[in-house]
């Protein structure tokens, strides 16, 4: 490679860099207030409306946004969630799902990939994502949100903002902040 291509390519690698660390930080930062929402949902494959200020009156709400319903990554997601489940109820938390892709399934999505654990909510058009600031539009347009994890304590503050594309840590780095909540409110 010529010397003004090994600059032209460590100069693309640097633009990619900065562009993914801006992506990564752009969901909205621990310590913010989170904004309030209502939505359809499901649960085990009934209809329901999650309410995320019901849901605080309860304890801290586990929320994770993910891309689509019955895509590998975010079935693998939802199949972790599910098992950890039990666990984060036991620390008085509320897990919940939330999508834009596959809207018309997320009752599908609860009762199968979720394995009646917990709700998924539709978002259609990923307004709420935007609120979050963990939305993005495909090649065709069509706006979805970003795999992000949020832990939000029962005053409305975020404990955890969290994006990554795969799944596997989204569901420990979670329950750490659900933990430390719960151990700090002892």
């Amino acid at each position: 490679m010529t010397t003004l291509g090994t600059k032209l390519s460590h100069a693309a690698t640097a633009t990619i860099l900065a562009l993914s660390a801006s992506l990564a930080q752009a969901a909205l930062p621990e310590g913010a207030k989170a904004p309030d929402f209502q939505l359809n949902a499901a649960l085990a494959g009934k209809p329901m409306t999650f309410s995320l200020a019901d849901a605080l009156r309860q304890g801290p709400v586990v929320l994770y946004f993910f891309p689509a319903a019955f895509t590998k990554g975010c079935t693998v997601e939802a199949h972790e969630f599910a098992e950890a489940t039990e666990d984060f109820k036991k620390l008085n938390a509320t897990v919940i799902g939330v999508t834009a892709g596959n809207v018309d399934r997320v009752a599908e999505f609860s009762k199968l990939e979720c394995r009646d654990k917990f709700a998924v909510a539709a978002d259609p058009g990923a307004k709420v994502a935007a609120e979050y600031q963990t939305q993005f539009k495909t090649k065709n347009g069509t706006a979805l949100s970003e795999r992000t994890s949020y832990v939000i304590a029962p005053d409305g503050k975020i404990l955890l903002s969290y994006t990554d594309s795969k799944p596997e840590l989204h569901i420990q780095k979670t329950m750490s902040a659900v933990k430390a909540w719960h151990d700090a409110a002892k």
